[in-house]
């Protein structure tokens, strides 16, 4: 997953591993809070990047949604595409979907 940042966003999320040396880390955190991302340069090199919680918690929900679908499109490939309906589903496991009805909604993970 790769996200296209302009030139200007990219220079504004760029700073370099002195300020933090110099004790600046506080207000680089605050501007990673604001941005959202701060790459961190040491001798000319990215050296690590700092992501708000909240933009790293997206990116993991969606690497994990795409964990999903990987393994959705491995399971139809080893099936060779057949899939089961669901009415089918819930009658060799001895339900109807009115059984469902009062469950409450569950997410997998």
């Amino acid at each position: 997953m790769r996200v296209a940042m302009q030139p200007a966003t990219l220079m504004n999320s760029v700073t370099l591993v002195s300020r933090i040396i110099k004790g600046q880390a506080a207000m680089i955190f605050n501007e990673v809070a604001k941005s959202g991302v701060k790459i961190v340069i040491n001798d000319n090199k990215p050296a690590c990047v700092l992501l708000s919680p909240e933009m790293y918690e997206d990116i993991m929900e969606k690497l994990g949604d795409m964990d999903l679908i990987m393994e959705v499109e491995r399971r139809l490939e080893d099936d060779d595409g057949v899939t089961i309906p669901f009415h089918e589903v819930l009658a060799g496991n001895g339900l109807t979907e009115a059984d469902l009805a009062d469950w409450e909604d569950v997410e997998i993970e």
